[in-house]
């Protein structure tokens, strides 16, 4: 359902989101507004457990707000049917998330071909955007491999091109860097740039990385579900005053929690054992690569 003009492109009115676990409620967003121009590229900062990864799901259409309005790109989400998010999601929205979905047993070309089976786009004008996106992102010569045949930096590439593959509006992005070297989070930002400034898609970037936020346009801060400061780059002190190396060393004790949790998990008999194993062995790739960075930067 299209909004009318006086409505910003994305916006967010008096956003609530509860989630309920067991008899525990958690209130995860506590009356959020904000307000984002087409074309703009937005960082949203803040701690875990702030909210931040649930607002973008609510942009995205994945989750349903408890309470309050969503418009994206002109498209009313508050009021959307099942069929009409599934549209959304499919034609309006794409998504890069920190865990990539990246179909392991499909090559490069195929994951990104996937969302256009799904849209039934001909196959001759799909093959024509596969290849044009993967030369876009500097894979041309790596079509053919699978996940596990490509680097971090190659994965977080093709998750790009997927995303843009059926030419959403509005990219959003959810610490698309988080698990990368400072190097290589950098090419993907480059990427991101040339999406935003090229081709004009209109980019929301949960990010933790200060030296990221401040090449966007604006930075939302948010704290305990609610947007607490909106800054240009170079008026935030706050976020200037932080460091790559705090960023890291957070990252790096949030996997080491993480690890902690997953084992007493496994103890517990919540997990399976072979779900228990692949997810560790993910944790300690994470938590080799940030210690690798931790002593690259001398400590």
């Amino acid at each position: 359902m299209l909004m009318n003009n006086s409505v910003k492109y994305i916006q967010t009115d008096d956003l609530v989101k509860v989630f309920r676990l067991g008899n525990v409620e958690v209130q995860a967003l506590r009356g959020l507004s904000m307000r984002v121009d087409e074309g703009e590229m937005v960082a949203i900062v803040g701690a875990s457990g702030s909210g931040k990864t649930t607002l973008l799901n609510i942009l995205g259409g994945i989750t349903r707000a408890t309470a309050g309005g969503t418009v994206v790109a002109g498209y009313d989400v508050t009021n959307a049917t099942p069929i009409q998010l599934v549209a959304l999601r499919r034609e309006v929205v794409g998504h890069i998330f920190q865990e990539l979905n990246l179909i392991s047993t499909l090559t490069a070309y195929e994951n990104v071909e996937l969302p256009m089976l799904a849209a039934k786009k001909p196959g001759k004008d799909r093959k024509k955007r596969v290849e044009e996106l993967l030369t876009i992102v500097g894979l041309a010569d790596r079509m053919h491999h699978k996940p596990d045949e490509l680097s971090g930096g190659e994965r977080q590439r093709v998750a790009i091109a997927a995303a843009i593959a059926n030419d959403p509006k509005v990219l959003l992005c959810d610490e698309p860097t988080g698990d990368l070297d400072t190097e290589t989070g950098s090419v993907i930002v480059e990427y991101l740039h040339k999406v935003n400034k090229e081709f004009g898609k209109t980019i929301i970037m949960v990010t933790h990385d200060p030296s990221i936020a401040r090449q966007c346009d604006r930075i939302y801060r948010i704290r305990d579900g609610q947007i607490i400061s909106v800054q240009a780059p170079t008026a935030d002190q706050e976020m200037g005053a932080a460091s790559r190396i705090d960023v890291v060393r957070e990252r790096l004790e949030e996997i080491k929690l993480d690890i902690a949790r997953l084992d007493e998990d496994a103890k517990s008999g919540l997990l399976e054992m072979s779900d228990f194993a692949r997810q560790r062995v993910k944790l300690e790739e994470r938590k080799k690569l940030f210690e690798e960075e931790m002593h690259r930067l001398g400590l």
